[in-house]
């Protein structure tokens, strides 16, 4: 019986009241204060009493935080923003504080970033700050381990220095040549490391700022940021829309980073695979990504020869139609379907398959076959 009256107040909470509500059921004190938060924001009129600005805003972000749980409160939030259109609650300081942030959250603040008051700046900062910092929490070790994993960094030196002699490996090589009178090795083989390089593969990271592609934005600066700070790959990080902007030396601090990306407006691929074109110097040692929808508004004959001219010269390139963990996204079919016709592998990627992906391709792995495996559909 319990379970069953549950069952109903559940149904009496998602109906809502007044002329919907035929349970029959009566609302205890605290479930009624959830109904009240509920019809705010799902009154059918959209009429619930959250305005721009107003101390409500404030007060039912309070609530929804004290009735719900986080995973819903970011769910309640997002759609506070689309349906009642209530951006200017992330206008005043004392709202912004009240938010749970998250992905979503950083998405629609970069967006606002350029009419976002001074008052509230220091604020956004402190939120976007706090999904940065939980995202690399979660996601640096993995990156690291799976690139650096990849990479063949020492390969033997027949003829080390001093200071580059493998001393464990010699020794093996040369037990033949032990000296039972001296009691020691005469190491006719010597073997060494290899001989450090600032780098050995390049990642240039060129992504789509249009609206459509926020969270795939973020998670593409945290994984650059990431990148960045491992010595055996050089990685440069381009952003577009109908111009092109190179945000590699803002990787050291991914919040400024993506407070220097501005969300919205039109899309060029072609004028940003022509910039990548000119800062890749060493094209077969290259993985381009190429995070976009494929939609393009400049000139779509000119993007593709540029993407057959990448190609050509052996640059490593991977379309991502998305970033993140929104499900499938749209995109164009056509330039899709022209891309894969090149051997270019075009596919939606989950930011925890992020680090493997760049593990297979900076080892130079059929990304196709590991997309396979990885049960990613690619788009034909």
């Amino acid at each position: 019986m319990i379970n069953n009256e549950q069952h109903i107040r559940k149904w009496r909470l998602i109906l809502g009241g007044q002329q919907n509500d035929g349970t029959g059921i009566s609302l205890n004190e605290r479930d009624l204060q959830i109904d009240k938060t509920l019809e705010a924001l799902y009154d059918s009129n959209r009429q619930g009493g959250l305005g721009p600005s107003s101390p409500n805003v404030a007060r039912w972000l309070g609530d929804i935080r004290t009735f719900f749980p986080s995973s819903i409160v970011q769910v309640m939030q997002q759609d506070a923003l689309n349906r009642l259109n209530l951006t200017q609650m992330l206008f005043e300081k004392e709202m912004l504080e009240n938010v749970d942030p998250d992905v979503h959250l950083v998405a629609t603040l970069m967006t606002l970033s350029k009419v976002i008051p001074d008052k509230t700046k220091d604020t956004a900062r402190k939120v976007v700050r706090k999904v940065v910092d939980e995202l690399l929490r979660k996601l640096s070790q993995p990156t690291q381990q799976a690139i650096v994993g990849s990479l063949n960094r020492s390969t033997r030196n027949r003829r080390p220095r001093h200071n580059e002699i493998n001393w464990h490996a010699t020794i093996l090589k040369n037990l033949k040549h032990y000296q039972p009178d001296y009691k020691t090795i005469i190491p006719e083989t010597r073997i060494g490391y290899a001989r450090k390089r600032t780098s050995l593969k390049d990642v240039v990271l060129c992504i789509d700022q249009s609206g459509s592609m926020g969270t795939s934005v973020v998670y593409s600066g945290i994984f650059g940021s990431v990148m960045a700070s491992i010595p055996a790959i050089k990685t440069k990080m381009v952003v577009f829309d109908t111009a092109v902007t190179d945000l590699t030396e803002e990787l050291i601090d991914p919040v400024e980073l993506l407070f220097g990306v501005q969300l919205g407006g039109g899309t060029d691929i072609n004028l940003a695979l022509t910039y990548c074109k000119q800062i890749i110097t060493k094209p077969t040692d290259t993985v381009l990504v190429l995070i976009t929808d494929l939609y393009e508004g400049g000139d779509q004959d000119k993007m593709r020869k540029r993407a057959v001219e990448l190609v050509a010269a052996g640059v490593q390139v991977v379309v991502l139609l998305a970033l993140n963990d929104e499900g499938a996204p749209f995109y164009d079919h056509a330039n899709a379907q022209f891309f894969s016709n090149l051997g270019i592998p075009v596919f939606a990627c989950t930011p925890d398959k992020f680090p493997d992906l760049m593990a297979a391709a900076l080892s130079k792995q059929d990304i196709g076959l590991w997309a396979a495996k990885e049960d990613m559909v690619l788009k034909k």
